[in-house]
């Protein structure tokens, strides 16, 4: 493919991250429209052994792709990678840093359920390598819990965290706000268990509903908008207050402890993602990579075994890179540098100049010196913001 028109070769790549995906669950929870399957009971643990390979193999075959280029963050996702064993985790860690040069200084976050944990588990993720925990808390309410689906119920909630906090000295809990029956007292409630655990990071988000999912099928009554809103500004409000920088949409963290792992991605900085529906982003000299991995797990087994571990790949078109870069970028709280959007799209910032100016206009971004930054306005109707750079087909 050719440099298209108006865009320039690639200087370098950007930081490169890494993300495997672990595809497995306990059970179903009924809002989840990520790609994870649950443990039957004729299969009562996760093929280890199989997948472990199988990624080791994904790697090697997309490998060409990376020559030279450093790990700076690697993320184990799902699914609940916290199935897997310590023996698993370390085996597979070992076979990564054979293949890759990973940075010493690379951030390593595994994702946890707190219903799939124990003390010896964590201990031995941490000796593997793991230096930063997220555990999918959602609420610490039982009711709430129970409504979510969650394996989990509050007692192993605060468990699971007094563990982790022995273990990492780095990580996350993830929340939920805007649950069936849930007020906002209700949710500040849930934020204020989670402070008294002085996590160094919050993730936050609003329950939404999503097709292909349990609750697409029957939907539960949910807090009014308004109510949600309300949600939102008081646990913004109170974190603030407890001295956590809201930096992203969903994301608080104490000063210095940001997911660097997701600042690559809301940079637009690069991914190699393997595992049974991994995405990854990858910049080449002349074009940007987009790739998908077979989703079903066992479909991914053979695929991989044969070679394919693809199910889609296909460049980035010169048009679509700003909203690509748009839609991760303008989650910043802060905004990002101009020369940034240059330095990933190859693009100059002349060519959404009409957008820029019109969304400026309508109070949805400001411009300082050098900087591009999302208003209040425009963090509370993002969508609406960024289908302001979407291409038109027509």
């Amino acid at each position: 493919m050719s440099v298209a028109a108006g865009q320039q070769p690639f200087r370098g790549p950007p930081p490169l991250s890494l993300y495997v995906h672990i595809p497995w669950c306990v059970q179903k929870c009924p809002y989840c429209d990520f790609n994870s399957h649950a443990l039957s009971t004729m299969h009562a643990a996760i093929p280890e052994a199989d997948y472990i390979a199988a990624l080791i193999a994904d790697l090697e075959t997309a490998l060409p792709l990376v020559w030279g280029r450093r790990i700076e963050s690697l993320f184990f996702g799902g699914g609940t990678p916290s199935l897997l064993s310590g023996e698993g985790l370390d085996r597979l860690l070992a076979a990564l840093r054979s293949l890759l040069p990973i940075s010493p200084t690379a951030e390593i976050t595994l994702e946890a359920n707190p219903g799939t944990v124990d003390a010896a588990r964590f201990a031995e993720f941490h000796a593997a390598g793991v230096n930063r925990l997220s555990l999918g808390i959602q609420s610490f309410n039982a009711g709430h819990l129970r409504a979510l689906g969650r394996i989990h119920d509050d007692r192993q909630a605060r468990e699971a965290i007094e563990i982790a906090a022995r273990h990492f000295e780095n990580f996350n809990l993830d929340l939920m706000y805007g649950l069936p029956g849930q007020t906002p007292a209700d949710a500040l409630a849930d934020i204020d268990i989670a402070r008294t655990f002085a996590p160094p990071h919050l993730s936050c988000y609003q329950l939404t509903i999503e097709a292909n999912t349990a609750f697409a099928a029957r939907p539960p009554p949910l807090p009014a908008p308004d109510s949600c809103a309300d949600m939102q500004d008081a646990l913004e409000e109170r974190l603030a207050d407890a001295g956590y920088r809201h930096y992203e949409t969903s994301a608080f963290a104490q000063p210095g402890r940001q997911c660097l792992h997701n600042l690559n991605y809301w940079h637009f900085g690069d991914y190699l993602g393997i595992g049974a529906g991994a995405h990854g982003k990858l910049t080449l000299h002349d074009r940007v990579l987009r790739q998908m991995r077979w989703k079903h797990p066992e479909r991914y087994l053979i695929k991989v075994a044969a070679g394919t571990p693809l199910q889609d790949e296909f460049a980035v078109t010169a048009a679509d890179l700003p909203f690509e870069f748009m839609m991760n970028a303008l989650r910043l709280r802060q905004g990002f540098d101009v020369a940034l959007f240059e330095q990933r799209t190859a693009l100059p910032l002349l060519c959404i100049e009409d957008e820029l100016r019109q969304a400026e206009n309508d109070g949805l971004i400001e411009r300082p010196t050098g900087r591009i930054v999302p208003s209040d306005r425009g963090r509370r109707f993002l969508n609406r913001l960024l289908e302001r750079f979407l291409v038109d087909r027509d």
